[in-house]
Order: C-alpha cells, then sequence, then structure tokens
C-alpha cells in the first residue's frame, strides 16, 4: 500500500453531503489508522453519494479501501476485486437488516403476476443485488425492470396508486411505512433474508495482509476503545463485527 492511501465512503441514493460528513470521515479514519498501529496520516477518506462517483474514485490508484452499502458491494465485488474486512453496525439497524418488497394492496401477490411490472428502490442501481440477493427465493418474470430511485414517498404513492410498479425497501424504510397515510393501500409481499447493511472492504489487494489484519482487529475494538463511540455515533455506526457475506443466486 501507498504511504497515503483512501478509504472511500459511498451510499447511492442515500441523501448527505460530501461537506457535511468530511469532518466525520477525517475522525474515523485518524481513530482507525491510529487504533491498527499505521502510520499516522497514512489513511484519508472520501464521500461520494453516487454510484458512478464512487466507482470512479474506487478506481484510483489510491483507493485502498471501501465503505459500500451491502447492494453496491454485490454489484460492484468482483469488478473492484473486493475483499469483505468488516461488517458494519448500524444504529437502529444492527449489522444485518432485510429488504421488503411491497406492492398495491390486492394487486400481484406473487412473482408470476409480476410480468412487466418495474421494481423501484434505493437498490436500484444495483439489479444484481436486487434479483438475485434480496429477491433470491423468487423467480421473476424476464420482463421485469429495475429502476433506482431516491424519492422514496413518490415511489410509494405509484405503487398505492395503481401503476405496474412495486418498491424493494431496506429495513428503515420498511419501518416507516405504517406512519404514511395511505399504509392500508400496501401490502408486504416477500422479504429476503437477513444480509449485511455495509461493508468495509480491501480494493483490489491495495493493502498488504499484515496491515489488513490490524485494520480490521481495531475495528473490531472500535467501540470500545476510549472515544471510540464518539467517532462511530456521527456516522450512525455502533461498531463492526466480522464479515458474513451470504451466497447468493445465479445471474440466468
Amino acid at each position: 500500500m501507498a504511504a497515503a492511501a483512501t478509504l472511500v465512503f459511498c451510499a447511492p441514493g442515500y441523501p448527505g453531503g460530501a461537506g457535511d460528513a468530511q469532518p466525520f470521515l477525517d475522525q474515523f479514519a485518524s481513530a482507525a489508522v491510529s487504533a491498527a498501529g499505521w502510520p499516522a496520516g497514512s489513511l484519508s477518506a472520501v464521500y461520494d453519494p453516487s454510484e458512478q462517483g464512487g466507482l470512479a474514485k474506487l478506481n484510483d490508484a489510491d483507493a485502498a479501501l471501501a465503505f459500500v452499502p451491502y447492494p453496491f458491494y454485490v454489484q460492484h465485488a468482483a469488478q473492484l476485486r473486493l475483499t469483505p474486512l468488516a461488517q458494519a453496525d448500524v444504529v437502529g439497524v444492527g449489522a444485518t437488516e432485510r429488504w421488503t418488497l411491497v406492492a398495491k394492496a390486492g394487486g400481484v401477490a406473487d412473482a408470476a403476476g409480476m410480468s412487466g411490472y418495474t421494481i423501484l428502490s434505493v437498490a436500484g442501481y444495483a439489479p444484481d443485488f436486487v434479483l438475485h440477493s434480496a429477491l433470491a427465493a423468487w423467480t421473476l418474470p424476464a420482463d421485469m425492470k429495475v429502476e433506482s430511485t431516491g424519492q422514496l414517498l413518490s415511489a410509494l404513492r405509484r405503487v398505492a396508486g395503481g401503476e405496474k410498479v412495486v418498491a424493494l425497501l431496506d429495513q428503515t424504510q420498511t419501518a416507516a411505512l405504517q406512519t404514511l397515510p395511505f399504509a392500508s393501500q400496501l401490502k408486504t409481499i416477500v422479504q429476503s433474508a437477513p444480509v449485511p447493511v455495509a461493508i468495509i472492504a480491501v480494493v483490489d489487494s491495495r493493502v498488504s495482509a499484515a496491515r489488513a489484519k490490524s485494520l480490521q482487529s481495531a475495528l473490531f475494538n472500535m467501540n470500545h476503545a476510549p472515544g471510540g463511540a464518539d467517532r462511530l455515533s456521527p456516522l450512525r455506526l455502533q461498531g463492526f463485527v466480522p464479515p458474513q457475506v451470504p451466497p447468493r443466486a445465479a445471474a440466468p
């Protein structure tokens, strides 16, 4: 690994500005390398809210680590040669979550009835995740489409309004369904098995095995270290656990 490496945070579809997050990312990177025994200043952190922007940053030669939602990991792990290092334990969610497919009440009830439909999701940029991880238990029609949206409320209104769309929601979004005034017009039709929320991974073996091991140990113990919780909480984290990446269905 070069003397100065970069940890790339990328969270497509979720709100947040790089400028607002940067001080907390800097604190996190500094605390992680200090706990891992890496040289001071050897790791910087950057944030990108878009898939393409994140990919561009992760293809830079100094991008040694990625911190990404699990859908991004599934979609791009092979291309970027990502090796999982740790799994995020997220405040209010945990280390794993279930994704939920929501349809109009009285509408489609199974996979066969979804011919011609479009799946709307914050994870829509990662169709491999949507079709072969979140919905691995279903054999979906060949003409199903997947679209990315950050406008969840608008998407759910379209579902309730009877358009040929369904919505795939993460655990936090699913928990908020009952607060909607039109919640009675929606129904859950299938849930995924538990999958990781987010992954920290080594990019293309750009971190040596020894340094990766020391960083992994530091991440697992960060919430117990003095001041560790204060550095984690602004990023909505309560710690890290060993990665448990589930198998997924093969693409047809």
